[in-house]
């Protein structure tokens, strides 16, 4: 299994994840081109991506969805109400409505959506099932609710949301109304936000961790990093490896084996 943050960030996200028999885009925020030059740098031809899923319909999260699904004829996995909610996304020819809670199959990949809080009208987090484990992705989310910290249990590697700093949300240049919608219950999970769920879901299985929607206004790398770092030195867990993912370049790959 190979995991890689193509862009991760308020600019565009995306993740990338690689099975023996499977090739997925979550989320597409970048334009298809950029997101196609990114998958050439990691080894991977566009046209042989099998689904692009999507998490919600905030245009750092859905930019590239409609000109990448059109110009490689891929489907595209999406909550119904996201579906609605992005009147300018164009013909797909292969839609494919997921719905809370409810599994599917892709290939050797079982998936299953989860419900999250955001200001969106059906924001997802997704656990993926492999041969090797599970993964477990949830970014853009105001607080980790029960059901969140539940799917999450158990995974190999997890991509958790680490947003911002609250001193330099507090501090920094935006106005008010907006530094109050980040912190909101409905907003983005601050680097203590993101140490408190991961210290709520390690397990020794842990291999990875992959920090996702640094602000770059709000946050730091080091920070973040250090953040989910304490969890797990108090924890006493060296082997889980903590990946920040960053805007203007993919991440590294990592592989789960056997």
């Amino acid at each position: 299994m190979r995991i890689c943050l193509l862009a991760s960030g308020s600019r565009g996200n995306a993740l990338y994840l690689e099975s023996d028999e499977c090739r997925v885009l979550i989320d597409a925020g970048l334009p298809a081109r950029e997101l196609t030059r990114r998958l050439a740098g990691i080894g991977v031809r566009s046209e042989d991506l099998d689904a692009l899923l999507v998490t919600h319909e905030h245009g750092d999260h859905c930019l590239g969805v409609g000109p990448l699904s059109r110009r490689y004829s891929l489907p595209v996995y999406l909550h119904h109400a996201t579906r609605a909610a992005l009147p300018n996304l164009g013909r797909i020819d292969d839609l494919r409505e997921i719905t809370d809670g409810e599994a599917f199959d892709l290939k050797d990949l079982r998936i299953t959506p989860f419900p999250v809080t955001h200001d969106a009208v059906a924001p997802v987090g997704f656990l993926i099932e492999t041969a090797l484990g599970k993964i477990g992705v949830a970014t853009d989310l105001g607080i980790a609710t029960r059901l969140v910290r539940e799917r999450l249990k158990g995974c190999r590697a997890l991509v958790l949301e680490a947003n911002h700093d609250p001193e330099l949300l507090r501090d920094g240049p935006y106005p008010w109304p907006l530094k109050q919608r980040i912190r909101g219950h409905h907003g983005h999970l601050s680097n203590d936000d993101c140490a408190e769920l991961l210290g709520e879901v390690v397990c020794d299985r842990l291999e990875a961790v992959f920090l996702a929607h640094l602000s770059h206004e709000n946050n730091r790398p080091e920070l973040a990093q250090a953040a989910v770092s304490t969890v797990l030195t108090e924890r006493n867990l060296c082997a889980p490896r903590v990946v920040v993912g960053r805007q203007d370049e993919a991440s590294v790959c990592l592989e789960l084996t056997a």
